[in-house]
């Protein structure tokens, strides 16, 4: 029988396992428990030893490194099936404490690392969810008693909305309350319900997604306070050498698989911009806009194509999303070059665009992905989307006075592609020049 284990790494059972433990020392010590459970997993590959979790602290590296390899091109299900045997729910429990504890002794807080580590939490409890067979129901009520979400006032849940991680549109409410179970939300809205049955609408509505969903953003939240009470009391303690040990295997995991120098989009490198080879819109909009296409000129269109091309231009290629932090870990490359860029942008618009709209400020740092704030802070991230420059024919039909189409314009759909096929001219006419001389 499946346990809530499985799912929820914050129930007493699974607390009373990590305190029963013992000494952190032997973390990355040899089990033949847990290698046998891994191996005889249905599906799992077993021809590459290096696929397979000895230990627990090998245990919690893989939860990470799944999550990363998930989103690449070729993963194959079969390299990580064990994650989804209930039957490593036990070890799995103090990998678990195990990645968010040397999370939070190894990493700032909003940094990668430890974004990474709240996302795969919450990525493998939907992909658990959806492994469980007639246990499903079950799991899931057992679960939201042991979140102590029964009968929650969507006010306890501000912090959650306010992330991002939860929006209070999903939520069915009834006086302030968040209705989530079948008998109250029949008991309260059946009455008022008349064209169709309440049972089917409580499906649509509500239904498992939306529990799973919930209970997903509510353990993904409280990951990232455990890492922040970790992170706390780990500057005026030291933190244990393996917690140390297993954050460096941390850092090592991702620069791995998102290394830009030789990993598996090694073609997303960010690199120096190349003004020359900017598409006319780009160019007319460095020069300053007039008053009726400044906002869309600066905030949809500058921004996204300056940040892209800046930082990751072959995103259209590599079809891999990835967040600013992935390829600027600091921010620095942001605050340093392309914010800079877009704000002088900005102030040469007539009349300058901040003067009577400083909202838009905020705006830009929104579609670079760090939410409606100032300026773009590591804890922000993930708040709002990092929006990809804006397609040829939107710029035709909203910003008209920007479009002036060249030669080669006429062969794109894309500014960025624009600017891709120009630097490649560019940088193909140097070479041959370079080799004449």
């Amino acid at each position: 029988m499946v346990s809530s284990l499985f799912i929820n790494p914050f129930s007493e059972d699974a607390r009373e396992i990590v305190r029963n433990y013992g000494s952190p020392d032997t973390i990355f010590e040899v089990s033949s428990a847990l290698l046998d459970t891994v191996k005889r997993t249905r599906g799992q590959n077993i021809d590459d030893n290096s696929l397979l979790p000895g230990s627990i602290g090998e245990l919690a590296i893989k939860r990470l490194e799944w999550y990363l390899r998930r989103q690449r091109k070729g993963f194959d299900h079969g390299d990580y099936a064990y994650l989804m045997n209930p039957g490593i729910e036990e070890y799995d429990v103090i990998a678990f404490y195990v990645l968010a504890q040397a999370a939070g002794a190894g990493f700032r807080m909003g940094s990668r690392e430890v974004r990474l580590v709240v996302e795969s939490t919450g990525a493998l409890v939907e992909d658990r969810f959806r492994v469980l067979g007639s246990e499903r129901d079950e799991i899931i009520e057992e679960v939201l008693i042991e979140l102590g979400f029964e009968g929650t006032c969507w006010m306890e849940l501000s912090e959650l909305i306010g992330s991002g991680k939860l929006r209070l549109t999903d939520l069915i409410l009834h006086r302030g309350r968040v209705v989530i179970d079948e008998d109250e939300f029949l008991m309260t809205f059946q009455d008022l319900i008349s064209d169709r049955d309440p049972r089917s609408l409580y499906e649509a509505l509500v239904g498992l997604e939306l529990k799973e969903t919930m209970i997903s953003r509510i353990i993904m939240q409280k990951t990232e306070e455990y890492i922040a009470r970790v992170a706390e009391m780990s500057s005026t303690v030291e933190p244990h050498p393996i917690l140390l040990e297993t954050a460096a295997r941390i850092e090592e995991a991702v620069n791995e698989v998102t290394s830009f120098s030789g990993g598996p989009v090694k073609s997303a490198g960010p690199g120096k911009l190349v003004p020359d080879a900017f598409p006319p819109c780009i160019r007319g909009t460095l020069d300053g806009v007039k008053s009726g296409n400044r906002n869309d000129a600066i905030v949809l269109l500058l921004t996204s194509f300056i940040s892209y091309a800046r930082l990751y231009p072959s995103v259209f290629r590599d079809r891999t999303p990835l967040k600013v932090s992935d390829l600027d870990p600091e921010l620095r490359v942001i605050r340093d070059e392309i914010l800079p860029i877009i704000y002088e942008a900005a102030e040469r618009c007539e009349p300058p665009l901040f003067e009577d709209d400083p909202q838009e400020k905020l705006n830009i740092t929104a579609k670079l992905g760090f939410g409606v704030h100032d300026e773009p802070e590591p804890e922000h991230e993930g708040e709002s989307k990092w929006y990809t420059p804006m397609s040829c024919e939107k710029i035709r039909i909203h910003l008209p006075d920007l479009c002036r189409p060249d030669e080669l314009c006429r062969s794109i759909t894309n500014p960025l592609t624009y600017y891709n096929r120009k630097r490649w001219e560019i940088h193909k006419g140097k070479s041959e020049q370079d080799g004449g001389d």
